[in-house]
């Protein structure tokens, strides 16, 4: 072959390598990353026929609901703000949930529980065809009464076969997926169940965010000018920013949407779903030496059967002496008024604490006017959902977070769905990997290119092999057509 024919096959082959490692290689690498979970939510029941034992006319128990977790439907419990990690190439997948729920039941004389038992921050992780639920789980061992703490006990198995969990899309959602109690987990139960019991099924749906990409080093910014910023300082004893969070009461939202009254609540206004609780934010009034008068934006609308629509709005809180109360205007048909006392709280210790005063999870008694708003369901000094409010004293501080449902069960018509039956056992929602990589690159256009080059490349081959069985052409010879 001549130098220079040899030295052009060189630098195109040399040239097509590059481009195709150069353009195949990134792609590759961004399937292989692993990308994060942030916001979402479990449904699950642990074991319905337990739940019913619980509540039921021998254990004599209840169970109650704590850090943020809330109940969906008839029989699941909700847990939120997912945080994790996914990766679309593999299809592994870890997500934790925050919430737990607490089982009581066989009082004792002394006041205690012979079946006392709490389950809390479920993670599912999947890894291939292979899942896993763990648990934080505080119980009483049965018969013993010894009190134990165990931490991310692998609970259950989750039966995954036949699901694809490798994908690029934005959300991963399973719907009922099988759950078999784990021989970890029977002993966590307190012997209640043996290993391979069948559990509820479990359901998520848990946000994926977008492959980070490199952004540019911001120019310097330009000295201060003393402007004041968009969110300015607030007035002596007026506060800056606000929220209730209130979630009126557990086993009111169930009947709600419950099997009798099949309603919903709608949310307006600006308020917010948390899950267990409602969220009336933009909070603003006066505070003073422990003492609060606010209002709050958005409304609640109970709706269902049997003449069921109630609708919450204009709420106010005001504290004084130690003590809450909740105020809203109330509407519906069996009652009509303004500014009326809810419930009463307490508000112990209600002071600043660089810039925000916040009172968590406070028990609630409803009041005799409260009793009224609600058509006599519930007598005076009833416990409600507890109250949760916080209020910023100046402009920097920040708010405690809502728990996050994530987007991916997202609802616009409706704010409280009742999971449904899946034919499927379980499915992760990705977009089509086939148009997009994992941060959204197009990849056809990339194969497109790629092929480009490689015709290109065996064009020249197949040049170079007639070039070699074909006689030398003399300098005056005219050009080969082919």
């Amino acid at each position: 072959m001549p130098a220079r024919l040899r030295a052009l096959v060189t630098v195109v082959s040399t040239v097509v390598l590059a481009v195709l490692l150069g353009a195949l290689l990134p792609a590759a690498t961004a399937h292989a990353t692993s990308r994060t979970v942030q916001g979402g939510r479990l449904d699950w029941g642990v074991k319905s026929s337990f739940q019913s034992y619980v509540t039921g006319p021998i254990a004599k128990g209840s169970y109650s609901l704590t850090g943020g977790a809330a109940t969906v439907g008839s029989s699941r419990f909700r847990f939120p703000s997912a945080t994790g990690t996914y990766d679309g190439g593999t299809g592994a997948f870890t997500a934790s949930f925050a919430g737990g729920v607490h089982f009581v039941g066989h009082r004792e004389t002394g006041g205690g529980y012979q079946l006392d038992l709490t389950l809390s921050r479920p993670t599912v992780r999947v890894s291939g065809s292979a899942g896993t639920l763990y648990l934080d789980v505080t119980g009483k061992a049965k018969g013993t009464g010894t009190v134990t703490t165990s931490t991310q006990v692998p609970f259950a198995s989750l039966a995954l076969g036949g699901v694809g969990m490798k994908g690029a899309g934005t959300a991963v959602v399973l719907n009922d997926v099988p759950a078999t109690l784990t021989a970890q987990g029977a002993k966590s139960f307190a012997g209640y169940y043996t290993a391979g019991t069948a559990l509820d099924p479990v359901s998520l749906a848990a946000d994926v965010k977008p492959a980070t990409t490199p952004t540019p080093t911001p120019a310097p910014s330009e000295p201060a000018t003393g402007k004041a910023t968009s969110k300015a300082a607030p007035k002596t004893g007026a506060i800056a920013d606000g929220a209730v969070d209130w979630g009126v009461r557990r086993t009111f939202r169930e009947y709600v949407t419950g099997d009798i009254a099949r309603g919903r609540w709608t949310l307006t206004g600006g308020a917010e779903d948390g899950g267990a609780l409602f969220r009336f934010p933009k909070g603003e009034g006066t505070y003073r030496n422990g003492a609060l008068t606010a209002s709050f934006a958005g409304a609640v609308r109970f709706t269902g059967d049997h003449g069921l629509d109630l609708r919450l709005s204009a709420v106010r809180a005001t504290v004084e002496d130690g003590t809450g109360t909740l105020y809203a205007d109330v509407d519906s048909d069996a009652f009509t008024g303004d500014r009326v006392p809810l419930v009463t709280f307490a508000a112990k210790d209600f002071t600043a604490k660089k810039g925000l005063v916040e009172i968590t999870e406070a028990p609630a008694e409803l009041t005799a006017r409260g009793a009224e708003a609600f058509a006599g369901t519930y007598r005076a000094g009833t416990a409600m959902d507890p109250v949760s409010l916080a209020v910023a004293t100046t402009a920097d501080a920040t708010l405690p977070a809502l728990p996050d449902l994530g987007s991916a069960a997202d609802d616009p018509e409706q704010s409280s769905p009742t999971p449904t039956p899946d034919t499927a056992s379980a499915r992760p929602v990705a977009s089509d990997t086939a148009a997009s990589d994992g941060d959204g690159t197009p990849v056809l256009p990339l194969v497109l290119t790629a092929g480009a080059l490689l015709t290109a490349a065996a064009l020249l081959a197949t040049a170079v092999r007639r070039r070699r069985t074909r006689p030398a052409a003399g300098p005056t010879a005219p050009a080969d057509e082919d």
